[in-house]
């Protein structure tokens, strides 16, 4: 029997009765049909599992009864940061949807010189909520309880700004004419940023600003791939090198 999982971006714990979102309500009451009593799960973002039951299904309201919380960790051993050139539209949906599915930890949408997306205030905070939702949509399917943090979208050299010299984590910018491949990377034990330009790539001065904060180049063969493949590629290369792939 398969059994839900639902995103509740809410406190839990064993008793309670609460309001599931309205998306997944109608998907439970309309799309699957089920009825009260059904088995679910839901999650917080918490790191857990709570195990609970659907208690009625109204036109307006579907509400569920936690039942217990467990202990469910599937996240991957290494913490791996996504730095990804803000791409257009379904793309970086895509990006952000396998991204979580292969495990990263968190996720920057950053703007560099060739960026073509273009977000004033007001449309930043609108895309960061949608890509919130996405995440976490990729985490009731994959089994995640954690969901990657994702940053408001920001320039690159404001995020690079931020970074400390003393931090001991791997940094690389992919860049397809890079010597250094994933075989020859080191050790990764600190965890690995991983930075990805949109459509057209990293520009000479991208480049020099990743540089500067002390990326080093990383190609991935000889060909030269998407920006919603080349970071995904190098994600899974570093999952199976020191992750949980491995």
């Amino acid at each position: 029997m398969r059994i839900p999982r639902i995103h509740v971006p809410a406190p839990l714990s064993a008793g309670d009765v609460l309001q599931l979102p309205e998306q997944a309500g109608e998907h439970l009451a309309r799309v699957l049909r089920l009825e009260s009593g059904h088995p679910l799960i839901l999650f917080n973002g918490d790191g857990g599992e709570y195990d609970a039951r659907l208690a009625a299904l109204a036109k307006r309201a579907v509400t569920a009864e936690v039942v217990a919380r467990r202990e469910v960790s599937r996240e991957s051993p290494l913490a791996l940061t996504l730095v990804q050139g803000v791409a257009r539209g379904e793309k970086m949906d895509w990006i952000l949807q396998k991204a979580t599915e292969l495990g990263v930890a968190r996720i920057v949408p950053v703007v560099t010189e060739r960026t073509e997306v273009r977000l004033d205030e007001d449309r930043a905070g609108k895309r960061l909520a949608h890509w919130t939702s996405v995440v976490a949509a990729a985490c009731e399917q994959c089994g995640r309880n954690t969901l990657p943090d994702v940053l408001a979208p920001q320039k690159l050299v404001q995020w690079c700004a931020g970074l400390s010299a003393a931090d001991p984590v791997a940094r690389f910018a992919l860049l397809p004419e890079a010597d250094l491949g994933p075989r020859e990377i080191g050790t990764v034990a600190h965890g690995a940023i991983l930075l990805v330009g949109p459509e057209g790539g990293l520009s000479d001065h991208d480049i020099a600003i990743a540089r500067n904060a002390g990326f080093r180049g990383l190609r991935l063969g000889p060909r030269i791939l998407r920006t919603e493949t080349a970071g995904l590629a190098a994600i899974a290369a570093l999952q199976a090198i020191a992750g949980d792939f491995a």
